[in-house]
């Protein structure tokens, strides 16, 4: 907004083909963002074309087919691409290295999720003092979508029980019946650390032994649970498979 152009939003999985891409780049404006989520979901081709669109700001276009094809290139306005993933090693290294700035985002502060809490009760007509939104804060694993996805809850369950009156104890009885305790932990990640302190005597224990005993997707445990428990420090991986930290041991006692 601040320089007054446009961005366009899409993700890997919608862009299926080299064509997707190309339709999009050619409809950019001089000085536009193309925000791309999940950019490691791009086919290999994709990325192959992205290539030159990121560092000549021009594509190659194949057209006909057999003996009389020909390749024209189209030049391209200058535009910045922005790329989110969780999943940076599946980028190819051409298209990661030609990205001027790679950043990583942090887990939100509890003083953040605040306001983020407060803005949110505000759009929703909810009344809420700063001890609730705070206990919801510390039970939000640093994410406003959680945050929000709790405020909610906690809205729905006093509609019904407490007239729509918010306080800290509706916040701690939602949650409680959410199975989310005061650090954030819900129902699987519990199991995760109960199973690997109790069944496997702390590790350590390979992700696929604990997929199985989990009866959950190995990408599943990699990608959601286990993040947030090693920035917490409840986990850690070595070489043999994952093990519970004393901190992690500390946690489960107080359950």
């Amino acid at each position: 907004n601040e320089l007054g152009k446009n961005i366009r939003i899409t993700s890997g999985p919608a862009l299926e083909r080299a064509g997707d891409l190309a339709a999009i780049l050619t409809n950019l404006s001089d000085g536009d963002v193309l925000f791309i989520d999940e950019i490691h979901r791009l086919s290999k081709v994709v990325q192959e074309t992205l290539y030159p669109a990121m560092e000549d700001k021009a594509i190659d276009i194949v057209v006909g087919k057999g003996p009389s094809a020909r390749t024209i290139r189209l030049d391209l306005p200058h535009f910045t691409v922005i790329g989110a993933t969780t999943r940076m090693g599946l980028l190819n290294a051409p298209i990661r290295d030609r990205f001027g700035g790679i950043f990583r985002l942090e887990f939100y502060s509890p003083e953040d999720l605040v306001h983020i809490i407060k803005r949110s009760a505000r759009v929703l007509n909810i009344e809420l003092d700063h001890e609730s939104a705070s206990e919801i804060a510390q039970r939000s694993r640093g994410t406003p979508r959680i945050a929000n996805r709790i405020l909610k809850r906690v809205r729905d369950y006093t509609d019904v029980l407490n007239d729509g009156v918010i306080t800290q104890v509706e916040v701690l009885s939602t949650c409680n019946a959410l199975g989310i305790d005061d650090q954030g932990l819900d129902v699987l990640d519990q199991k995760y650390l109960s199973l690997l302190l109790n069944q496997f005597d702390g590790g350590p224990v390979g992700i696929e032994t604990l997929s199985a005993s989990l009866t959950e997707d190995g990408g599943t445990l990699e990608d959601i649970i286990e993040p947030f428990l090693l920035t917490k420090g409840y986990i850690e991986k070595t070489p043999r498979g994952r093990k519970i930290t004393t901190l992690g041991r500390q946690v489960m006692i107080k359950q």
